[in-house]
């Protein structure tokens, strides 16, 4: 493994939590594998990795397009990731009210409603483990 899988696979477990992580290894297939790989090394080898901008910020800048692209369930795993990005529940919620002007009510109304669901997913997994 090279700097830049290893740079990849740091920034993705930080941000996704190894849940995820462990999720996704169950989908791989040989069929898929390279596909996996390559978005390993590019978003979060590369982009996530960019000193440019915070990971804070590369997270609410991610739930704002997934909002305006309407791929909620991306945008599940993204809300989801905000407890490891330290972007709260009612920075996703000026997100989101943003992103009404932009792309428009019914991408708004649909993100409302995931992000919704995931937050009482999160408070329901936090009960079981107190």
């Amino acid at each position: 493994m090279d700097d830049i899988d290893e740079r990849a696979q740091k920034m993705r477990l930080s941000v996704l939590g190894t849940g995820h992580a462990q999720r996704t290894a169950q989908n791989r297939t040989k069929f898929n594998d390279d596909f996996f790989k390559i978005i390993a090394r590019l978003a979060w080898g590369e982009v996530w990795s960019r000193p440019g901008l915070d990971i804070k910020t590369r997270s609410m800048l991610t739930i704002a397009m997934l909002v305006a692209m309407g791929k909620t369930e991306e945008l599940r795993l993204h809300i989801r990731a905000t407890r490891n990005t330290g972007v709260t529940q009612e920075e996703v919620s000026e997100i989101l009210i943003h992103a009404m002007v932009y792309a428009g009510v019914p991408s708004a109304f649909s993100a409302f409603q995931v992000a919704g669901e995931v937050y009482a997913e999160m408070e329901g997994e936090e009960n079981k483990s107190s």
